[in-house]
Formats: structure tokens, sequence, C-alpha cells
């Protein structure tokens, strides 16, 4: 994600560090600080290295922080963040970020490590009313399947590009809500992804009635 050097690091230990499909990680530390589901914190290895931006994936009140993130390969950290071990450090700045979750009826529309911020605010318990759409291009990425579809039900909606599977959609979740012609525009919806995907779908909620200052984003880079 993007740099983010303006805040002071502080020095953490990983605790645990798990690939959960090929080249998608989550990584864990000790939660020393409060923040708001959905918010972000900067991350870099050494404690003057450039930082880069990644939602938190846990609820706000449990013992660890846990970070979402795709390798690329031609990426500054993300390469390097894979081959950390528990006991390494990485530096982390505070939690900041207004893409914050709240209580009430929203469509959450999310693509690949885009799901992460979702995650943490069903963890904090506001998952009540919500629907989600996460777009990836297998099966086998959609992490935290079974929590999700547990409390979300059939508002759990899973739009696979690259392949079909029983209970998914086959295809982009763009292409999913262009097929939608009953979308509620008075629903705040949450995009959170590519910029790609963000864009898009931002302009096809916009031509299909959705007020632009219902919906909030975040990119993913």
């Amino acid at each position: 994600m993007i740099s983010h050097n303006d805040k002071q690091t502080t020095p953490v230990s990983i605790t645990s560090s798990e690939e959960l499909s090929p080249g998608i990680y989550l990584i864990g530390f000790k939660r020393t600080f409060d923040f708001m589901a959905g918010q972000v914190i900067g991350i870099s290895i050494g404690e003057n290295d450039a930082r880069r931006l990644y939602s938190i994936c846990s609820g706000d009140k449990e013992d660890d922080i846990k970070i979402l993130y795709k390798v690329i390969e031609e990426g500054y950290l993300t390469p390097q963040l894979s081959d950390l071990e528990c006991g390494d450090t990485v530096w982390i700045t505070p939690a900041g970020g207004e893409f914050t979750g709240e209580p009430g009826p929203a469509v959450w529309v999310a693509s690949g490590t885009g799901i992460a911020p979702y995650y943490s605010m069903l963890r904090s318990g506001l998952g009540e009313n919500k629907i989600l759409l996460h777009g990836n291009r297998y099966l086998e990425q959609f992490h935290f399947f079974d929590e999700f579809q547990e409390i979300l039900g059939q508002d759990y909606i899973r739009c696979c590009s690259g392949e079909s599977g029983d209970g998914a959609y086959h295809g982009r979740v763009t292409a999913y809500l262009e097929e939608q012609n009953d979308l509620n525009p008075g629903l705040k919806y949450y995009l959170c992804g590519s910029a790609d995907m963000v864009v898009e779908t931002r302009d096809i909620l916009i031509r299909k009635g959705v007020p632009f200052s219902n919906i909030i984003s975040e990119i993913y880079f």
C-alpha cells in the first residue's frame, strides 16, 4: 500500500506468520494500542525504512493485531515480510484512517486482500445488517469464508472470476453489480481493493442511482 512516513514507529515482535494460500500471508503481533475497525497501520522492516499502509485484519478487542497481505514479487516490502519468522521485529505506526465501520445496514465490497478491514469489522461486532460482495480470481483465496458465511448467511456473496464453484457467482464483483437492478440508494457502500475495482464499482453505483456521498472507498496498491 502507500507510503506512510509522517508518524513515529514502535518495534513489535512477530508472534505468528501463516501462508493462507499461495502468496497470501497473515502475520500477527501483540496488540498494545486501541484502534477502530477498518483502520490501517504503517509497517516497515527497519526503524527508518519507508513504510507501507496495511489494514488491520482482527477485531478491536482481540489480543493480537493481524495483517493480511499479498506478496508482490517486485514490491518493496511484502517479499521481506514473507521471510519473517516468529520473534523477528517490524516497526509500526499508530492506527489511523477514516475507512471505519459503524452499526446499521451497509454494503461492503472487497477484492482480494481488501477483505481485511471487513474482517476486522466483522470480528468487532459490526456484521449485523451487512451485505458483503467479495471478489477473487480463485476459490482458495476466499479466506475467512466460514466466519463470514456463518454471520452474514446469504448476504455473503463470493464473486469468483477464474473458476466456478458451488454457491459462488462466476464473474467479477463489478459484473455482479451490473446485473443488479434494485440497489438501495439509501445505503452506504464501502469499497476496498484495487484502484481499478474501486473506480469501476463507484461508477456503476452512481449510474444506478447511489449518491456519491454514500460511497466510501479505500484503495489498495
